[in-house]
């Protein structure tokens, strides 16, 4: 999963990698996804008192458009429900900004700069 971060966000958006990588990481519930058995995406849940942070969400560019991402989104949303959690938050890239409306995410607050990439905070409640 960390070779798949690395590949989408050192390597294709330029982010360092001692950004790219965090204290949270070991606390995090990580998901891994597979195509035919290859991975290909990747993502985490960070849990922070009733609302879950979705994060470092990657898919490699050779499986995007799939519903790979989705699927991951998915995956983290049913985790967090297990946990007990009752909104999931995120900071997407402006760009990715349609593909998480599409999954009910709404944005909210000024958009932001973070790792050179500008991105705009979101959240989705989990009913």
């Amino acid at each position: 999963m960390f070779a798949i971060r690395e590949a989408v966000f050192v390597v294709e958006q330029q982010v360092p990698l001692e950004q790219e990588r965090d204290p949270f990481d070991a606390h995090a519930d990580h998901f891994l996804a597979r195509v035919d058995g290859a991975p290909v995406g990747a993502g985490r849940l960070v849990s922070r008192h009733e609302v879950g942070v979705l994060g470092r969400l990657a898919v490699l560019s050779q499986a995007r458009g799939v519903g790979v991402g989705g699927a991951l989104a998915g995956a983290v949303e049913e985790r967090a429900r297990a946990l007990g959690l009752h909104a999931i938050e995120l900071h997407a890239q402006v760009h990715a900004l349609g593909f998480y409306e599409r999954l009910g995410y709404t944005s909210y607050g000024p958009r932001f700069v973070e790792s050179g990439i500008e991105h705009v905070a979101m959240r989705k409640p989990l009913g």
